[in-house]
């Protein structure tokens, strides 16, 4: 079924000022550049978006629904192991990112390093999202036995921690790729699972005296 023109157009438009966001991000993308990058003038992206930030949020919109039906944060279940699911959830982020990468630079941005001027906009609409998954980890994480006198929040912090530093380190060393092998996605995760695995058994070898 053919789409209506002006669906067409706004489609348009959104795919092609998507690597313009993704590569510049919010606050250096200029509506000069989006016109540019869609062949259109400043008129048109008014006309279809009124603003800047429309347009921003209409992408994060797009691109968050196709990120979280990629990663399908929905498959765990009470019984799915912490670490277990999160190297799973891991995983399928760095091997979305790896081949749509403009739309996890793009939600990683809105979620995680919010513009100035949108924080609330993301929060009401994205939050409960966020904090239903973030729920659902504590949750896990709450039957992971710990050491007596570990503070379990913390602990969780710290895991989260961990993954999101893993997540910037793969933002940052192939930003400017035209290609992501599989093989660096490979090795990024076997040095996140080394790290999950220090923190879930220790690194301290305690001799006895």
């Amino acid at each position: 079924m053919n789409l209506p023109i002006q669906l067409y157009e706004r489609e348009k438009i959104l795919q092609a000022c998507l690597s313009v966001f993704a590569r510049n991000g919010y606050k250096n993308t200029s509506t000069e550049m989006l016109a540019e990058a869609a062949g259109i003038s400043k008129a048109l992206i008014f006309h279809h978006f009124t603003s800047k930030k429309k347009l921003y949020l209409s992408l994060v919109d797009h691109c968050f629904e196709k990120v979280r039906t990629g990663i399908h944060y929905d498959e765990w279940t009470e019984d799915t192991d912490f670490f277990t699911a999160i190297s799973q959830l891991s995983h399928a982020k760095l091997n979305y990112f790896r081949e749509h990468s403009d739309e996890w630079k793009l939600v990683f941005e809105a979620f995680y390093a919010t513009p100035d001027g949108l924080k609330e906009e993301v929060e009401d609409k994205y939050g409960q999202v966020s904090e239903t998954r973030q729920a659902m980890l504590v949750r896990l994480f709450d039957k992971v036995p710990l050491r007596e006198g570990i503070n379990r929040k913390h602990a969780f912090e710290l895991v989260m921690a961990v993954t999101r530093h893993f997540e910037t380190k793969f933002l940052e060393e192939t930003k400017g790729r035209n290609h992501i092998d599989e093989t660096y996605t490979r090795s990024l995760m076997k040095e996140l699972n080394a790290f999950c695995d220090m923190i879930r058994f220790g690194m301290e070898n305690k001799v006895k005296r």
